[in-house]
């Protein structure tokens, strides 16, 4: 894709967390490898001016972020996969409780979901969720409040249908 070899580096050396991070975000592993490639051909485009900064990946990251965030306004409906995405992987298979976890995260709108993975996955602030999503702090707030509420709401009927078995 470059002929700069810290552009090949960087891109080769971070593509599998990129993609897993693409993943989080869109719950497909195709839409997560559209992102993923998506945000390597516009760092690539950019490259000159963001390797002098210290976070390349971050970079990375928010463009990721803003793209997921552009599917909602073509896009109001979807499917949270708990498998996978194609191909090798080195992380381990979520167990049974993470697999729950995804199928949770499933029943959340999108921008919900969107600030819980800022939030919890990231461990952005909610100055920076709002920077990132391009939303308002009390959004970021309200999203994260009611995704939370709606995500022990779901937990808590799993757990439920569980014990009664």
């Amino acid at each position: 894709m470059s002929s700069d070899p810290d552009f090949a580096a960087f891109a080769a050396e971070r593509a599998d967390a990129l993609l897993r991070y693409g993943y989080v975000l869109s719950g497909n592993p195709h839409d997560a490898a559209d992102l993923t490639q998506e945000a390597l051909a516009r760092l690539h485009g950019a490259w000159p001016r963001v390797r002098r900064k210290d976070d390349p990946e971050a970079y990375v990251r928010v463009v990721m972020a803003r793209l997921h965030i552009s599917v909602w306004r073509r896009r109001r409906r979807e499917s949270l996969a708990v498998d996978p995405p194609d191909g090798a992987w080195e992380d381990q298979r979520p167990s049974d409780r993470e697999q729950g976890l995804w199928r949770a995260l499933a029943v959340l709108p999108r921008k919900q979901r969107a600030v819980l993975v800022l939030r919890y996955y990231e461990d952005l602030t909610d100055a920076e969720i709002a920077r990132v999503l391009g939303i308002a702090r009390g959004t970021v707030r309200s999203h994260a409040s009611h995704g939370l509420a709606r995500l022990r709401t779901v937990i808590g009927d799993t757990a439920t249908d569980r014990s009664r078995r």
